[in-house]
């Protein structure tokens, strides 16, 4: 994108609405994104730290006025400058407290949609963080009432809301003051702890003034802190963006290179509840998502929000793998007929491929639903295929007996053979047309089938070619009948056993594939539990720092509570890996099931095909003067 769009409007009685083009936008979008979001009051300058971070001096509207120049929020995609093979998107948000709107809830609408969205959130204010810029975050402490972790009638503690929250940087604008804590030089991040250290005490007033600050230590997994001095003149604060850089405070430069350094090096992909890893694409189902519960009046729910994720992203992902298995198949239709080793190793390959595209783009298929619908579209899909190339082999192989034997036809038709001694004649004739038949079609698949097709077919002339033949004694006769069938019995035997060997091999192809599928399910299971650990180390880290720095200020109920809550996390962590885990093992039970189901289809077959050949008597000699072997 050269320049941003709005993603979520804001309409004229402030009714929130998505627009589609910039939905299209995100569709297109295959990549990771890191999502990072500006929050913060009106008139403020967020939006040129957005600019930066875009690498512009211009794009998103800084405006000159006291007026709210954003409305909604504003989105702009551009590749990330660090991490090869993802996006940065980033989110100018409206400006919170505008006079003119006059609504609170719409403010927290906007603040809501910014947590819910990014993987890191940025709140940008004025001054210094005092009690009165603390207090104007009111917004942090509604959260709980604008986002659920699980449907509302289902009771969760809020403290889970560090495993799913983004990270948290304060950007302190206009920054006037010296660095100093209590005499000595202090950190900006130390500076940002200081200002959220909370107060001794119970009463009505002390909990009032702990509320926001609770809640932005117990929400955010991490924080980080940049004050900005005044980045130039007051007069031409407002012209910031067509500013020439030597007119910018060095310093200013240094600490937005430095802000920028930091979001490009630290901010993470973002990720769903469960670490499923989003892309534009899932993105844009998410703000349709979010900005739809919320105008409905209802309360957003991440875990509502990823079920529903699932969903699609499975129905999908089994259309791309399904799509990936057509689209190299397809190209080997048209080389049609092929070997069969040929096709079923392109069906391994192409297989392998639908299944690695399914794995990618899929999550929390624990029941393999969605994998088993996949296998059984492209077994059908291989069926055809296999069904195609017979055909194929069938035509091209009767085309070429019909010009090997178009001679000998014409030779019947004027009764060449109805002769003393027409009999050899004919049989050397067949041989010879048998002969340059195997070796011209020896690897069709249908090899075997049209030459018995063939062979019977000429039953009744061979029959009366030797009836005709005066030179033969009526026991030549019968010794030659007896042979007539012989031949015939033992190309059937052939046939039968090339499409025995013919099921051998897919038999051999099918287990592959069982065995390919079982292992990327255990792969996915492992990369998941992986993904659920990290979350827990984030939140629990998180808490520990919390629960250290209670302790450390004489916070003991504090820390005690969040004792417990650490305890609790645990616990709830090894409740969810246990079920990840007896979920995966029963899937993978369920795989080895199915693939027993079809394996036992596939030995039946084999089982009545060598039945099939077993019991055909087999013929004494092949060797005769009309051999056909």
């Amino acid at each position: 994108m050269d320049k941003p769009v709005c993603l979520i409007d804001t309409g004229s009685e402030g009714k929130l609405c998505v627009q589609e083009s910039a939905l299209q936008i995100l569709q297109q979008i295959q990549e990771p994104v890191v999502v990072v979001a500006v929050v913060g009051l009106y008139r403020t300058g967020k939006s040129y730290l957005m600019n930066r971070l875009a690498g512009k001096q211009t794009g998103f509207a800084l405006g000159s006025t006291i007026e709210s120049k954003t409305k909604g929020i504003w989105m702009w995609c551009v590749s990330h400058p660090t991490k090869a093979g993802t996006t940065l998107v980033l989110l100018d948000t409206e400006g919170l407290g505008d006079v003119d709107k006059g609504d609170s809830k719409h403010d927290t609408k906007i603040f809501s949609l910014a947590v819910l969205l990014s993987s890191t959130l940025v709140l940008n204010s004025r001054g210094t963080i005092d009690n009165r810029a603390i207090e104007e975050m009111q917004y942090v402490t509604e959260l709980t009432e604008y986002i659920k972790i699980k449907s509302p009638d289902e009771v969760v503690d809020d403290s889970e809301f560090v495993k799913f929250f983004p990270s948290f940087i304060w950007a302190v604008r206009d920054f006037t003051l010296q660095l100093n804590i209590n005499g000595q030089d202090a950190t900006e991040d130390e500076y940002l702890e200081f200002a959220l250290k909370l107060k001794l005490g119970n009463s009505s007033q002390v909990n009032n003034y702990n509320l926001p600050r609770e809640c932005i230590r117990k929400y955010f997994p991490s924080r980080k802190c940049f004050t900005f001095p005044f980045p130039t003149n007051p007069d031409n604060v407002s012209y910031l963006e067509t500013l020439d850089p030597a007119e910018i405070s060095k310093k200013f430069l240094e600490v937005t290179d430095r802000f920028c350094q930091f979001i490009f090096e630290q901010s993470q992909v973002k990720n769903l509840k469960d670490g499923h890893t989003v892309t534009g694409r899932v993105l844009e189902h998410l703000v349709k998502m979010y900005v739809d519960t919320i105008s409905s009046g209802a309360v957003p729910c991440l875990e509502n929000a990823v079920i529903a994720m699932a969903m699609i992203e499975n129905e999908s992902a089994v259309k791309e793998g399904l799509q990936v298995y057509q689209s190299g198949m397809e190209k080997l239709k048209d080389s049609f007929p092929v070997e069969l080793n040929e096709i079923t190793l392109e069906h391994q390959c192409f297989n392998l491929m639908a299944t690695q595209t399914f794995m990618k783009r899929s999550f929390r298929d624990h029941d393999g639903k969605y994998l088993t619908s996949l296998e059984e579209a492209i077994n059908r899909q291989f069926d055809a295929y296999l069904w195609d190339n017979e055909k194929a082999s069938e035509a091209k192989c009767e085309s070429l007996m019909s010009v090997l034997s178009d001679p000998m036809t014409e030779r019947i038709n004027q009764g060449f053979y109805a002769k003393a001694g027409g009999y050899d004649l004919f049989c050397q004739d067949l041989e010879d047309i048998v002969n340059q038949y195997n070796t011209l079609a020896c690897k069709e698949v249908k090899i075997a089938e049209v030459l018995e097709k063939f062979l019977q077919e000429k039953v009744a002339v061979t029959t009366a070619i030797l009836q005709a033949d005066d030179k033969l004694t009526e026991n030549e006769r019968r010794i030659c009948e007896e042979r007539e069938r012989a031949v015939l019995l033992e190309q059937e035997i052939i046939a039968q056993e090339e499409r025995q060997r013919q099921l051998e091999e897919k038999m051999e192809t099918e287990q592959q594939n069982n065995e390919e599928r079982v292992r990327q399910v255990i792969e996915r299971m492992e990369k998941e539990m992986s993904r659920q650990q990290q979350e827990t180390k984030r939140a629990m880290e998180s808490k520990l720092r919390e629960q250290s720095a209670l302790m450390e200020k004489g916070f003991q109920e504090k820390a005690d509570r969040m004792a417990w809550e650490i305890k609790e996390l645990t616990r709830k962590n090894a409740v969810v890996e246990e079920s990840t885990s007896r979920k995966y093992a029963q899937m993978i039970s369920d795989q080895q099931r199915r693939n027993e189901q079809n394996m036992e289809v596939l030995r039946q077959q084999h089982r009545q095909q060598m039945q099939a050949i077993n019991s055909r008597p087999r013929p004494a000699s092949r060797s005769s003067s009309c051999s056909i072997q």
